[in-house]
């Protein structure tokens, strides 16, 4: 009598049976995969959009560089909860479209466990909506302005990862221009910024303190939107911009731009007109170290103020190990190092020690969901200093000042966290 085996069924098979069993129910494929590799010590693949084209491409690029350095900097001490990590990136050619895009596909085809965020104020509204969306936290270094916390339905996955809210940026220069002696203050001021939610906002609280302490607003009426000249995100006509700051002779001028394109490209101007403020602020461009610098000519930088959180000489949470890692990757001197980099390596060390804490990478579904509780709770050290975010995600601290002297961006108000003072007036355009 033949007795007949019943065949076995490999294991491969059960596995595939199994996976598509799973995917039937509905459970999150990302979330099915993190699961089945939890054992082997998976990689944790970390989702950015970053501009590497476009009109943000000079920063996009330090942006990725900030993040490629802290995946280097992680992994080399034993990555998050002992799993390597993996930055997996998308370039979104400076595009509100193409960010939304790339999110959506970092998550759902690359399976990223997290994601952090872009450049710009601009990009980062519709790529935290579209994280949002998929229940993933979204920490992001430099996305500040009020537009990405302020509507009526907040997220409450976005984390601004610099030290204060970028509408007061430009607050301590206000400040530290009234702080001048009567005689030696200034009397006029011209304001210009893009048309822009991190931008503009800024600007206008500057322009607000400096009428309020009698620092008269000389701005042409003309292109102009309650005392600050407008000029569009798309193809901006910057030569135009720059003549009629020029013309109105101002002492102090506040430019509100979100790039090197903009701001190297109105000192230029300002230069061939030979016209020399003797105050010039600028909220973006002069934090970009060696590739401001090289735009302008260096002795042309002498003088410049922008907001900053970090600079390369301060004693804060692992900044030795990042400025000396930097300057083996890039080469170059301490005042060419972006800020930008340092804004996206302190993403990735505030992410680092949330992990820590709340102690989950899988599934990404929950992994988030910890995440965004522990970013809201907690507190956490980064290179630009300590790090707490309010309900909103906004952070809790405060700006400073740096101002270029002799090729490098240097703090100097306030007082308390200045290595030099202020050099005012600016020295003259070369």
């Amino acid at each position: 009598m033949t007795h007949l085996r019943p065949r076995r069924v490999p294991r491969l098979t059960l596995a595939v049976i199994s996976l598509l069993a799973l995917l039937a129910l509905g459970w999150p494929s990302s979330s099915i995969f993190a699961a089945h590799h939890k054992g082997k010590k998976a990689v944790i693949k970390i989702g950015v959009s970053v501009s590497l084209t476009g009109d943000f491409s000079g920063d996009g690029q330090s942006i990725l560089h900030g993040y490629q350095l802290w995946q280097s900097f992680v992994n080399h001490h034993g990555g998050l909860r002992g799993h390597k990590v993996k930055i997996i990136y998308k370039d979104d050619a400076s595009s509100q479209t193409q960010v939304q895009t790339n999110y959506a596909s970092l998550i759902s085809n690359d399976h990223v466990t997290f994601t952090f965020g872009p450049f710009s104020s601009l990009l980062t509204v519709p790529a935290s909506r579209e994280a949002a969306r998929f229940g993933y936290a979204f920490p992001e270094p430099a996305g500040g302005g009020p537009q990405v916390f302020q509507s009526e339905s907040p997220l409450h996955n976005v984390f601004f990862v610099q030290p204060a809210p970028v509408v007061d940026d430009f607050a301590s220069f206000a400040h530290w221009i009234l702080s001048l002696p009567k005689g030696k203050r200034p009397k006029t001021a011209a304001y210009a910024s893009e048309d822009d939610p991190f931008a503009h906002p800024q600007v206008d609280v500057a322009r607000k303190i400096l009428t309020k302490g009698h620092i008269k607003n000389v701005t042409p009426s003309a292109g102009s939107s309650h005392g600050v000249i407008i000029w569009p995100a798309e193809s901006p006509d910057i030569q135009s911009v720059a003549l009629k700051i020029a013309q109105t002779h101002a002492q102090v001028v506040v430019l509100g731009t979100t790039g090197l394109p903009e701001a190297t490209g109105l000192i230029k101007a300002f230069i061939q007109q030979h016209y020399n403020p003797k105050a010039l602020t600028e909220a973006s461009g002069p934090d970009q170290g060696s590739l401001f610098s090289k735009a302008v000519g260096a002795k042309n930088t002498e003088g410049i103020i922008v907001p900053a959180g970090w600079w390369a000489g301060a004693s804060t949470f692992e900044n030795k190990a990042f400025v000396k890692a930097y300057l083996k990757k890039f080469h170059g001197g301490l005042g060419g190092i972006s800020q930008d980099a340092a804004e996206a390596f302190s993403v990735g060390q505030v992410v680092a020690q949330a992990v820590n804490k709340d102690k989950v990478l899988f599934p990404a579904s929950k992994a988030n969901a910890a995440l965004i509780k522990e970013l809201h709770h907690g507190r956490f050290s980064s290179i630009q200093g300590p790090m707490k975010f309010n309900k909103l995600g906004e952070p809790e601290g405060k700006m400073f000042l740096v101002q270029w002297h002799h090729g490098r961006a240097l703090p100097v108000y306030p007082k308390n966290l200045a290595v030099r003072k202020p050099e005012y007036p600016k020295r003259k355009w070369h």
